[in-house]
């Protein structure tokens, strides 16, 4: 009976305890979802994040305009290149990156939305608790709003208003950490040999990566 009464005490202690900013874990990988309030573009993708390589793979299937495409892209931060990777004949195109790397975290100047429960609280295991952020973007002054689990810090969704689309949802599920296949992280043989296409425009990325922080 002692016992059930400290793990009631200890639960609800956590439950009380105010919602911090925190970073995400630094190997991640999943599936993720952007949506935008105009319908020009859907995007589902599987991911991989590499805080301490500072490295991400977006493998999407992405509608825009109407129109259905797939995208591969290795983004390498820390050398300032993406390839564009394409299976299918053994090609790539080496792009010069212009962006640099934020880990996904909460940021310092968030202000707490609230806490809830996604799910049920009615019994273990039908809920999870997480936490909702506000802000603005210090680039562009973008509102956002962002969902984070209160126990890992793992990021469920962004809503971000944007001049182009309106407003952006993007939502993370079937998140792990780590990462199960490292080898993804780095360029496939057929790219190796590629040289840098200088003459191409940096690319401007501004992925939903960027949006959580």
């Amino acid at each position: 009976m002692r016992l059930l009464l400290g793990l009631s005490c200890l639960l609800a202690a956590c439950l009380a305890q105010k919602p911090h900013h925190c970073i995400s874990p630094p190997l991640m990988s999943g599936e993720l979802t952007v949506s935008t309030q105009n319908e020009k573009l859907f995007v589902f993708a599987k991911y991989l994040y590499d805080a301490l390589g500072q490295k991400i793979r977006l493998m999407e299937l992405v509608t825009y305009d109407n129109k259905t495409f797939t995208f591969d892209g290795l983004l390498l931060f820390r050398e300032g290149i993406m390839y564009e990777i394409h299976y299918d004949n053994k090609t790539c195109k080496k792009l010069p990156l212009k962006a640099d790397f934020h880990p996904m975290a909460i940021p310092k100047d968030a202000s707490l939305l609230g806490q809830a429960i996604l799910g049920s609280s009615s019994g273990p295991g039908q809920g999870l608790l997480v936490n909702t952020w506000t802000g603005e973007l210090p680039e562009n002054g973008e509102k956002y709003m962002s969902t984070f689990t209160e126990f890992g810090c793992i990021p469920v969704s962004s809503v971000v208003h944007t001049k182009d689309y309106g407003w952006m949802v993007s939502s993370l599920f079937n998140n792990i950490i780590g990462i199960t296949n490292p080898n993804l992280l780095y360029p496939p043989s057929f790219c190796m040999d590629k040289e840098l296409d200088i003459e191409e425009e940096p690319v401007d990325f501004h992925s939903f990566f960027q949006k959580m922080r």
